[in-house]
């Protein structure tokens, strides 16, 4: 640093020198405060200690917030004072010099623009300068003792002059600056800004003062803080407003004239206090943002769970109100672009009818018409009164499902938050409601084809009772394997028929039907039952695709006196039950092979006798293996729940292990259950 353009170095007498360099970081203020320390120290110029260590932090934080580089402290002391100067490595604007002359009124004012560190620099230094060269620019500022005689040469500027008797005191300023919210206190905001308005308010001699702040809640200006006796009716309030961000706003204002120290004591004031409220909005707005995401999860979560349409868009009123509106209301959207109320929900339920009712009216300024472009759109639409608010289009999938309507609470408008809320909310909503609409589809088309593969009624036959009971798989949008049939064949008889095609779903249904239409055929056309089940498993193999069928085939028809003669082929289906009218059940039949595996195929035939009382009980494996835990029904189990309802009908014995299988285990069932009973009713 040239002589001309910075601090006069060259006179020092007998005194100490440091130099050192320091990195641009936090611990940078603690490190300069000891060089000079341990300068001051050795100088034995103590008295200056509070105002050299309160400058050199200013500095050294101002240079290591703006400049970011290495830093170099230089302390020069001599016999009346000392020298610090704060260089850093920041680009500067070539060779220019700044010197700052305190208590100058117009130098304030250019430094109260330039930063509040450099205020405080111009009311504590002798003299101060900034110097900006091609490797950074300096900042220096000189203390001298009191009543010393300053060093000659070296800077421009005037000496300094005589402190004021209002001006505050280095160890007033210390604190003000020192001053901090406590890091433990639940909401350590008003006892700071207290703190910080009361000592302001001493130094500056206001009679009183305030801190209003407005969080945008809702709640409007509040007061934070507050400092001596209310200001008189007539009197000059200094007034400064806290830079902050919205949602925030607020003032801070002194029952004091301006001066040459209040306005921008004031100033610096307020930005401290600022500084500290940007940190609460920004922890306010992260910890919303966390509940918001909480509540998100919380809502499609709730959404996902229900697959029914209607109660899908019951669900998102209850979603909404009153947490992110004073009233909600959903309306769907037919193919012509119709809306139709689904469901609404009102924080005042009293208020419910009104809200019916405006939702109902019609006319170019009506909620209706506003709702209408809103779905036209695609966009959202603010709703003027009596009902304000704004509706969002409900959109999944490309398609448009209706629109979802929200009334702005009374006390406050929805800030951008809540609105990407209730957005997220909408695109959520509308699409729960379109995986409800094609589950509801789904599950209808699978109730049609299902119910294409069961007889709708089994036959009335004198002498013979039949009975079935179906229970389909939980998913009851998935079409199971299982059906039953009752088949009249040529010669009189009727043929029972009962399988499990492998799988589910719509390809399992497909081979389904064309098992059942395929027996259907060759029956009628008086083909054998080996012969039959022959010519199906040819099908089934020629077909491929891995799916494999087991059937029963039971041809009952009229035998000696009141007996019915049976027929019984098993092509590896279970054995069925026969239940005895008199008591006990057993296991009757010979397996066989399982159709659409091998080329060919056995089919041992079983004759069976039934007397008047018994039963013959047919039934799939989604019977014997419902599962509780680890444990199945098995066929012991089934057997042994069959014997205690002997001389029973048929419809009751059905029903009965239908409700005992179904009661095994409290899970919905993962497989169809299938129960076909042939009784002989005779007499």
């Amino acid at each position: 640093m040239s002589a001309e353009a910075g601090p006069a170095t060259a006179g020092a007498r007998d005194g100490a020198t440091r130099r050192v360099r320091l990195p641009a970081d936090r611990r940078t203020p603690a490190a300069a405060r000891a060089v000079v320390r341990s300068v001051l120290t050795e100088s034995h110029l103590d008295e200056l200690a509070n105002e050299a260590l309160l400058l050199t932090t200013e500095l050294t934080t101002n240079a290591v917030e703006h400049a970011r580089t290495e830093l170099d402290i230089e302390v020069v002391a001599d016999d009346i004072g000392l020298t610090v100067t704060v260089s850093d490595f920041a680009p500067g604007s070539g060779d220019e010099l700044t010197v700052g002359a305190r208590n100058d009124s117009t130098e304030i004012d250019e430094v109260s623009e330039r930063g509040r560190g450099l205020l405080l620099v111009d009311h504590f230094a002798s003299r101060w300068g900034t110097t900006y060269l091609p490797t950074g620019k300096g900042v220096w500022f000189r203390l001298d003792r009191p009543g010393a005689d300053p060093p000659t040469g070296g800077t421009t500027g005037d000496a300094r002059v005589g402190t004021e008797t209002s001006a505050p005191s280095a160890n007033a300023m210390s604190e003000l600056m020192q001053t901090a919210p406590d890091l433990y206190a639940d909401d350590p905001l008003p006892d700071f800004a207290t703190s910080l308005l009361s000592r302001v308010a001493e130094m500056v001699g206001a009679a009183g003062g305030t801190i209003r702040l407005d969080r945008g809640d809702g709640q409007g200006r509040q007061v934070l803080a507050r400092f001596g006796r209310p200001p008189r009716a007539g009197s000059e309030l200094l007034r400064v407003p806290l830079t902050v961000h919205r949602p925030y706003a607020g003032e801070l204002e002194l029952d004091a004239a301006p001066s040459a120290y209040a306005q921008p004591l004031a100033v610096l004031t307020a930005e401290r206090l600022s500084l500290h409220l940007e940190n609460d909005r920004l922890r306010r707005a992260d910890v919303r943002r966390q509940v918001w995401l909480t509540f998100l999860a919380e809502a499609s979560e709730l959404l996902a769970q229900s697959l029914d349409v209607d109660l899908t868009m019951a669900l998102v009123p209850q979603l909404v109100v009153p947490r992110l509106g004073q009233w909600c209301a959903v309306h769907t959207a037919d193919e012509w672009g119709r809306l139709r109320l689904a469901a609404a929900s009102h924080a005042d339920e009293s208020m419910l009818p009104q809200l019916h009712k405006v939702l109902a009216e019609t006319g170019p300024d009506s909620i209706q018409a506003r709702l209408r472009e809103a779905s036209r759109s695609a966009a959202q639409i603010p709703l003027g009164g009596p009902m304000e608010g704004f509706a969002v289009p409900l959109i999944a999938r490309g398609q448009r499902l209706g629109t979802l309507a929200v009334g702005r609470h009374q006390r406050h408008r929805h800030d951008p938050d809540e609105v990407a809320v209730l957005e997220d909310v909408a695109r959520r909503a509308a699409l729960a409601i379109e995986n409800a609409r094609i589950h509801a589809e789904r599950r209808r088309v699978a109730q049609t084809l299902q119910q294409s593969l069961l007889p709708p009624v089994l036959p009335l036959v004198d002498g013979i009772g039949f009975a079935a009971e179906y229970v389909p798989t939980g998913d009851d949008a998935e079409v199971g394997g299982d059906f039953y049939d009752v088949v009249p064949l040529p010669d009189g008889r009727w043929l029972v028929v009962i399988g499990d095609v492998s799988g589910k779903g719509v390809q399992a249904a497909a081979v389904t039907g064309l098992v059942r239409d395929v027996i259907r055929v060759l029956v009628g056309d008086g083909k054998p039952l080996p012969e039959a089940l022959a010519r199906l498993n040819e099908t089934l193999v020629e077909r491929g695709g891995g799916r494999y069928c087991t059937l029963a085939l039971a041809a009952v028809g009229p035998g000696q006196g009141d007996t019915l003669d049976v027929s019984l082929h098993l092509a590896g289906h279970d054995q069925p039950v026969l239940l005895a009218g008199a008591g006990g059940a057993g296991f009757v039949g010979t397996g066989g092979t399982a159709l659409g595996l091998l080329d060919t195929i056995t089919s041992p035939t079983a004759k069976i006798t039934l007397a008047p009382g018994d039963s013959l009980i047919f039934y799939t494996d989604g019977v014997t293996e419902r599962r509780r835990g680890r444990e199945l029904f098995g066929t012991d189990r089934l057997r042994d729940a069959a014997a205690p309802l002997a001389g029973y009908s048929a419809d009751v014995v059905a029903a009965r292990l239908r409700s005992v299988a179904i009661n095994f285990s409290v899970e919905p069932p993962r497989d169809d259950i299938a129960i076909l009973v042939l009784r002989n009713d005779a007499t």
